[in-house]
């Protein structure tokens, strides 16, 4: 695939709905202005994502594995291959037309079985080494017959050829005293007496040039002496020349070429490749398939992908590989952290509860439209990030995004808000134990190692039977984790409330954070939904107390 001008707008890890959602709406922004955009993820959808894709029909977005190049995405020269039954002679006049001087040998599915290039066969026609001659023995007639553009006459059973070739044109039979004829191949003229001395001295093959036909009686000597004949479509210059050409392009491949593979990275194959000195190298799939070729010119010149960030600003939260990448813009509305660029970019942060807040005001600022199913979108990634608008970071724009996008999408902001928060994600996951570490947030203050879970439900009271069950699997979650202190926070958006629970052991200090009701265990946190602004801070204030 070429490289092109494609932006990549990418959440953050472990993605949560505002930062699907935010992703999707800002690449369908930016593909408003004509640009190349695609929303892309970097880790699995969550439930209320899913739920939100479905309902408004949108796809999950493209997983993003590296923000590094990978080799099928740069400019790759097209495949042009061969089969391992094409001939020398096959090669050349291939290369001719595609002026490469290079091309991959693929068995009939298309895999790569190896690589042949021009030098190869200078080496060949000039060389009198023993491999040479070897190669000239071992090409089947029919072959020698495809490259002459002739017919077969005569194939004896076993060939007899050393692989050494004379061109003899002369009739007189004295003039045949001087050359060496025995096993060899013989390029010759039409005339019966010059035919009949070489075979008679033992030549092995007789190449005919300007005849038509060939007698009873010189095919009847040739077969008693096992000398092949070839009736040749072409003059005697060009069939000497054209002879050594005529063997399987599989005698002067490479047959372990170096390759690479459309995963790899471009940056590794450009150090592997200037430990070597080929013209290119050919590019497969995982499945040998050769997919393009690659010369050291192309690898030094691929573009570094563009990325815009939403909903982040910490390359530590980001996709792998994003120092590399050439980040364009920034839309967020968490705090500034480690993030560091050598060139200048666009960074929009604002104060507000979501990053789709941001993305549907950026449309409104443009005075670009926002159908129906992105509003509907949009609002469910806006409501996910506030809790239905009841986190501390909610803002009055928030609200006020949420009832446009209500109104555009056709939905009731009160009944939607029900039908999105009365989904139970632990309807979703498979276990208490996933449900955990689905999306966990792990940090260490002062030495202690602490992990906080949530779980979203429609109603807190589905978990009034499994108290002893979710206390069994956070102290093991925390004790395989090797925490200090792990907390799980069960909240309901619909009852603006939260329960807590803990492990470790530090646990004690989470009720002196957050206290329970005289006579209560795991008390209901009226107005606790939030695990950044409400939870982590008091935790971290009595860590700071006591570590």
């Amino acid at each position: 695939m070429a490289q092109d001008n494609k932006i990549y707008v990418i959440g953050h890890k472990n993605p949560h709905t505002d930062s699907i959602t935010s992703a999707i709406g800002y690449a369908t922004y930016l593909r408003a202005q004509g640009k190349d955009a695609v929303a892309c993820r970097i880790g699995a959808v969550n439930y209320e994502a899913r739920y939100l894709l479905k309902r408004f029909g949108f796809e999950e977005p493209m997983f993003l594995e590296t923000a590094k190049v990978r080799m099928d995405e740069i400019d790759l020269e097209e495949p042009v291959s061969m089969t391992a039954d094409a001939s020398i002679l096959d090669m050349l006049r291939l290369l001719d037309e595609t002026h490469r001087e290079s091309v991959g040998i693929t068995d009939a599915e298309g895999r790569l079985v190896g690589y042949a290039e021009q030098k190869s066969i200078a080496r060949l026609a000039l060389s009198r080494s023993e491999d040479t001659l070897e190669i000239i023995c071992q090409t089947p007639t029919e072959y020698f017959r495809r490259a002459l553009e002739g017919t077969i006459l005569f194939d004896p059973p076993e060939r007899h050829l050393n692989g050494r070739v004379n061109v003899i044109t002369h009739t007189a039979d004295d003039d045949l005293e001087p050359y060496g004829i025995e096993d060899r191949i013989i390029v010759t003229g039409a005339k019966d007496d010059t035919m009949k001395e070489l075979i008679q001295r033992g030549a092995g093959m007789l190449i005919v040039v300007w005849t038509d036909s060939v007698s009873d009686e010189i095919l009847a000597m040739a077969k008693e002496k096992n000398c092949a004949i070839i009736q040749s479509g072409l003059g005697p210059m060009m069939s000497s020349r054209f002879l050594f050409y005529a063997a399987p392009v599989t005698e002067i491949m490479r047959k372990k070429p170096i390759k690479f593979y459309v995963h790899e990275l471009a940056e590794d194959v450009e150090k592997k490749m200037s430990k070597t000195r080929y013209l290119s190298y050919p590019v497969v799939g995982e499945d040998e398939k050769l997919v393009g070729y690659v010369t050291m010119s192309q690898i030094m010149n691929y573009q570094n992908k563009q990325i815009v960030m939403v909903d982040h600003n910490e390359f530590s939260r980001s996709v792998p590989g994003i120092e590399k990448a050439r980040v364009l813009e920034v839309i967020d509305h968490h705090r500034v952290t480690d993030f560091s660029t050598s060139r200048p970019v666009s960074f929009r942060n604002e104060i507000v509860g979501s990053t789709s807040t941001i993305i549907a005001t950026m449309f409104r600022e443009n005075q670009i439209s926002i159908d129906d199913n992105l509003a509907g979108l949009l609002l469910g990634g806006l409501l996910s990030d506030t809790m239905n608008l009841r986190t501390p970071t909610t803002t009055p724009r928030d609200r006020q995004t949420a009832n446009i996008l209500a109104a555009l999408a056709g939905v009731d902001l009160d009944a939607f808000a029900e039908e999105m928060f009365s989904i139970n994600e632990a309807e979703e996951l498979k276990s208490l134990e996933e449900m955990i570490l689905h999306d966990a947030i792990f940090y260490e203050t002062n030495g202690c190692r602490i992990m906080v879970g949530k779980i979203n439900v429609g109603a807190l009271s589905d978990f009034v039977d499994r108290y002893d069950e979710v206390q069994q699997t956070l102290d093991t979650v925390t004790h395989i984790k090797g925490l200090e202190l792990g907390v799980l926070m069960i909240s309901s958006a619909l009852e603006n409330a939260s329960i807590l629970f803990s492990s470790g052991e530090k646990a004690g200090w989470v009720p002196e954070a957050f206290p329970d009701r005289e006579g209560e265990v795991h008390s209901k946190l009226e107005g606790i939904v939030s695990r950044k602004v409400q939870i982590i801070p008091k935790l971290t204030t009595v860590v700071e107390k006591y570590a």
